[in-house]
């Protein structure tokens, strides 16, 4: 085995081991150094230490030493451990050799310089025949009188070839002076890859969210959290962990510092454990008199608490379960109890989030009958109107379905409401545990079964197969339509979207009519807008879209008078459609907001799907651009891999407008690979578009237009064949199938007829000049952009400039052309679309002017997606790392980052630190 097969592999810590390497680097040259790397326990400091030893070997000597609690009493007991093997390998003076004998045979050396020169020298000496490398572990537990002496070396190392590395929790004073480098969490990125090396393929997205809600990027709660998961966790048939396993290293550490404290401290510790982000003036009353709460300094003075705005948590989550879960259950239902009791004046004042706290207490103390306590507590987490605080609705339902007798109806009832709010809160794999516990209940009431199915089909909508989603919302809607309609009809509308999501629109089509023969007289708004959707979708399948306007527009009008954000997303669909670009776009928000507002952390990647396809259309792409990255990381963080695949789908359009064929790539095989498994026709559609659109700006019409016609061919899915019509127009037209093209144009023709847009009237008006006789393109070039100027859809405009300068240098007509092309090249610039850019300016030369340098952009002027790399990397993240979370391959981050620097006017990563905070 090779040294380079040796060296242990460390995921997301990449900026740390390139400075490992280069001090190693520059201990082989003459010039070494020292490094602290600080950070909790489990944060890779002995893996690093591990690390930064291999890369050493062979060509350097390695010593080592750890700090061990009971010898940190021991003067110079971690000198001797660290430097006994090398004590007689150099002559010093005998001053020095004296002191570091004694400190070295007896723990005893006289003061002044001697012992710690000794050290520096007895280390460069060493050196001498080769570098040295010096790891000191669990420096906060070496004896003080050694860690002193080693600190002192490593100040002076710079011109001796030797590296000394300290791993502690906190630097200290000790340390003081040496560079350090403070370990942060894992990013999504490193977590999922940590995953993927532990249980590949086994552990969820959502899962693996819950898992990282403990363990904040910690490598070793990852390791083991990940190690200790049930087949049935999993499986996602029981709740994720809420603590470390009790056998494991980072449990007893936490433990062991928990146990240092005070018992006083412990005892407070406990009440915040038990109520996380209590009030220090509840706190001051359980405490007694005001001034105990100093017994709270020790554990932040450890860093184990922190108090904000006069609330009192932990840090680290994972501390938090250690300090409730290792008390006795009489520990904590004393404390359970204790709040209760300092809550309940105001848990009985009428606000719900109080009320919530003090039932829950009551439950946990089990202060009184259980069957009361647990009517108490499900009656305040059904008041409770949003999640996110403590404890959190869905939890509190879950405890009071547990303290409901086996026998009452209402068990089941509070399970399945545990589970719907535990889905709303983005917690599926919470949901899918608490459903799976109904299954064992033998009593359960009339209509359950109905919203159950709802809940099943909803989850498989956004993360299972699209048909198996279809037919448990069908059987759903078939339960509910009689004992309760609103319900019933939205298990319809779910099911429909999940025909849209399939791209089969027979489907559709066929629950369309089911429901028009459901409807009523006298249904509600709510009700009333989603009959109209189904209605006016029906007809934009058939292709019958003058007969959708009616229907469509009357879901438009209807959302005036509706709140609920899973039913405002289809009047932003209604608008879409409609040609209003506008109005989608202020609904789409609005229902995002709404969902925001309520809590409903399930809903928002959703809806920001539909935020995003009017700005597909409005040429806004920076904004496509950061809307999809948000979508795309809470859609992985709740489990949602259908719309995290429409996300990746509309990302790779981005990449295809700036010109970044590698990242497009990426990006859209992710996409397909996801829509392939789950039947997501939508999301391939999209994708494939991606990879179309890219073929035209890079000035392969034939590819986009054999992409483009192969996809509809395979494909049924409506509104994504007619988003690409115009760029599959213009390939067709730029290859001479000119047939094609014009049978496509008549389709979106009449869609466009349909709709008031002016910015789809455009299109239409350029799609018809590509296809024109000689003679009559130009009006319709000139119709193109006038009506993009009433849009003000800058970034379509300068496409239809660059069709329309390329036509007119054919004509022979330069100058005229050159206007045009100098336009749309500095819209180009702008948006930094490179190969449109690139476009630009070879037309430009084949129109005879020597075209300028690209210019440099304005000092501090970046895009959004420059912006976003800029923040993450300031934040700390590597390239690797930023290249990962945006699905951007490296080669792009780095040409992004080059960009960064030069248009801010810096030249490293810290200026660029310092200038983002």
């Amino acid at each position: 085995m090779s040294p380079v097969d040796r060296v242990p592999v460390l995921r997301g810590r990449g900026e740390e081991e390139r400075a490992l390497r280069r001090l190693l680097d520059g201990a082989t040259t003459g010039s070494g150094g020292a490094l602290v790397l600080a950070g909790p326990p489990g944060m890779g400091k002995t893996a690093l230490l591990d690390l930064a030893a291999a890369h050493a070997s062979p060509g350097f000597r390695v010593l080592r030493v750890s700090g061990v609690e009971p010898e940190s009493r021991l003067p110079y007991s971690g000198l001797h451990a660290l430097l006994h093997p090398i004590a007689a390998a150099a002559r010093l003076p005998d001053a020095q050799a004296g002191a570091l004998a004694a400190a070295l045979e007896s723990g005893a050396a006289g003061g002044g310089l001697a012992l710690p020169a000794a050290v520096l020298g007895l280390l460069s000496a060493v050196a001498a025949e080769r570098p040295v490398l010096a790891c000191v572990d669990d420096a906060d537990l070496l004896d003080p009188a050694s860690r002193e002496v080693l600190s002192f070396a490593a100040r002076r190392l710079s011109g001796a070839p030797v590296v000394l590395l300290f791993a502690a929790r906190s630097p200290g004073r000790d340390l003081a002076g040496l560079p350090v480098r403070v370990l942060e969490g894992l990013d999504a990125a490193a977590v999922r890859e940590v995953a993927g090396d532990l249980a590949p393929g086994k552990v969820a997205e959502d899962l693996l969210a819950a898992v990282d809600q403990i363990a904040r990027g910690n490598p070793l709660a990852l390791a083991e959290l990940i190690g200790a998961l049930t087949p049935d966790q999993l499986a996602g048939l029981a709740a994720p962990p809420v603590a470390p396993p009790r056998d494991g290293r980072l449990w007893r550490a936490h433990a062991d510092r928990l146990a240092a404290l005070p018992a006083r401290t412990r005892r407070l510790l406990l009440l915040v454990a038990a109520d996380p982000g209590v009030e220090a003036e509840t706190l001051i009353r359980a405490a007694r008199p005001a001034c105990a709460l100093t017994a709270l300094e020790p554990a932040e003075h450890a860093g184990l608490l922190r108090c904000a705005d006069d609330r009192y948590d932990f840090p680290d989550p994972a501390v938090r379960a250690v300090a409730y879960h290792s008390a006795s259950l009489l520990h904590r239902r004393q404390a359970h109890r204790l709040l209760a009791h300092l809550l309940e004046s105001r848990g009985r004042d009428g606000r719900t989030g109080r009320r919530l706290r003090w039932a829950w207490h009551r439950a946990w103390a089990l202060d009184g009958d259980p069957a009361r306590l647990a009517g108490e507590l499900a009656e305040a987490a059904l008041g409770a109107r949003q999640a996110g605080g403590h404890p959190e609705p869905y939890l509190a339902l879950a405890k009071a379905a547990e303290l409901t007798p086996h026998d009452d109806p209402a068990k089941a009832e509070r399970l399945a409401a545990a589970a719907r709010h535990a889905w709303v809160a983005g917690r599926p794999q919470a949901a899918r545990s608490l459903l799976a516990g109904l299954r064992s209940l033998t009593t359960a009431p009339d209509g359950l079964r109905g919203r159950v199915q709802l809940l099943h089909g909803s989850l498989e909508l956004l993360g299972g197969e699209t048909r198996s989603a279809r037919e448990e919302l069908l059987s759903a809607a078939a339960w509910l339509l009689e004992s309760h309609r609103m319900l019933g009809v939205r298990a319809l509308v779910r099911a429909a979207d999940a025909s849209y999501r399939a791209g089969d629109n027979r489907a559709f089509l066929a629950i369309a009519r089911q429901a028009a023969a459901l409807r009523r007289p006298d249904e509600t708004v709510a009700t009333q807008l989603m009959f109209e959707y189904l209605a006016g979708m029906a007809f934009t399948f058939s292709g019958s879209h003058r007969e959708a306007a009616g229907p469509l527009r009357r879901v438009v009008e209807l959302a005036g008078s509706v709140r609920d954000p899973a039913v405002l997303v289809w009047a932003c669909v209604a608008s879409m459609l409609l040609g209003e670009d506008d109005t989608a776009h202020r609904l789409s928000a609005r229902a995002v907001e709404a969902a925001r507002l309520r809590g409903a952390a399930s809903a928002v990647p959703q809806l920001l799907e539909y935020t995003i396809y009017p700005e597909i259309w409005m040429g806004r792409y920076p904004s496509v651009a950061a809307t999809a990255a948000q979508g795309l990381s809470l859609a992985r963080e709740t489990g949602q891999l259908n719309t995290a695949a429409q996300h990746l789908a509309w990302l790779a359009i981005t990449a295809a407008v700036e010109g970044d064929q590698e990242t497009c790539r990426i990006r859209a095989d992710a996409a397909i690979d996801l829509a392939e498994a789950h039947g997501l026709g939508v999301a391939g559609a999209v994708a494939t578009w991606a990879l179309s659109y890219l073929d035209l700006a890079a000035g392969r019409p034939a590819d986009a237009a054999n992409r483009l016609r192969a996809e509809r061919r395979t494909s049924s899915h409506v509104v994504i064949r007619v988003m690409s019509t115009p760029h599959f127009i213009e390939a067709c037209a730029r290859t001479g199938d000119r047939e094609r093209a014009a049978s496509a144009l008549r389709v979106l023709e009449r869609w466009v007829g349909s709709t008031r847009s002016p910015g789809l009237r455009a299109l239409v008006a350029r799609c018809r000049a590509l296809l024109a006789p000689p003679g009559e393109a130009e009006e319709l070039f000139q119709e193109a952009l006038d009506l993009h100027g009433q849009a003000a859809y800058e970034f379509e405009a300068a496409r239809t400039r660059l069709l329309y300068g390329s036509a007119l240098r054919r004509e022979r007509r330069p100058g005229a052309a050159r206007t045009h092309l100098h336009a749309a090249l500095e819209t180009f610039e702008r948006y930094g679309a490179r190969l449109w850019t690139e476009q630009a300016r070879a037309e430009l030369r084949a129109s005879g002017e020597p075209v300028r340098p690209a210019p440099e952009a304005a000092a501090g002027e970046l895009t959004a997606q420059q912006l976003q790399i800029a923040r993450m990397v300031a934040e700390g993240a590597t390239n690797k790392e930023v290249a990962e979370q945006l699905f951007l391959s490296r080669r792009t981050v780095e040409h992004h980052l080059r960009n960064v620097f030069s248009r801010l006017g810096i030249r490293s990563r810290v200026e660029l630190v310092r200038l983002m905070s």
